[in-house]
């Protein structure tokens, strides 16, 4: 048990690991994400391309990484692992998209991983943070400032939801260090500086 517990710790990692953003962008003939726009290797630093669909499938591919390691636990390892250990090894696959090896532990900020996550844990959080993003997002034209406010909402809607504490804490961490990676889109949106979203 202790064995197959680090390996999929790892393994939850490495494929949070994998930078479409930075992969993608290349293939295409992008060059280097980290060279664009805000240089964030994530789906809306990939829009500033100009290539929505590149994005678009950034974007679900960074979905899917934060949701298949909780697929793959819950098909074949729900009867070793609890519900709170199998949410705990998913969540490095959110670690391994902020921190990814292969950059030198600079990575993406995480949001579309961390959905993805949270639609494996409970689709019905993960739809309550995407109508929420996209609320915020169409009336105010900020994404950092949509992603906040849903990664702020999230752990409360949990409660509410009657998760338990253990899940309840894994979300509330997630969600800080998210809005933490978020802190020079926080000052920019102060100082109302923070680029807008062209739709």
């Amino acid at each position: 048990m202790e064995f197959s517990f680090i390996f999929l710790i790892i393994l939850s990692y490495l494929i949070g690991s994998i930078s479409f953003a930075y992969i993608l962008t290349i293939i295409f003939g992008f060059g280097d994400i980290r060279n664009v726009g805000s240089g964030n290797v994530g789906a809306t630093n990939v829009l500033r391309t100009g290539k929505k669909s590149l994005a678009l499938l950034v974007l679900i591919l960074d979905i899917l990484k934060g949701f298949i390691p909780l697929t793959i636990l819950f098909i074949y390892y729900q009867s070793e692992y609890s519900n709170i250990l199998m949410f705990f090894i998913g969540s490095f696959a959110v670690m391994g998209h902020i921190f990814p090896i292969w950059l030198k532990f600079k990575g993406g900020k995480g949001v579309a991983t961390y959905i993805g996550y949270i639609l494996g844990i409970d689709y019905k959080l993960g739809i309550i943070f995407i109508i929420l993003w996209i609320a915020v997002a169409f009336l105010k034209k900020y994404s950092s400032l949509a992603s906040i406010s849903s990664l702020m909402t999230l752990p409360i809607c949990a409660i509410f939801l009657s998760y338990d504490l253990q899940t309840t804490c894994i979300l509330i961490f997630l969600s800080t260090l998210i809005t933490i990676k978020h802190s020079s889109n926080i000052k920019r949106l102060i100082s109302r500086s923070e680029n807008k979203i062209k739709f």
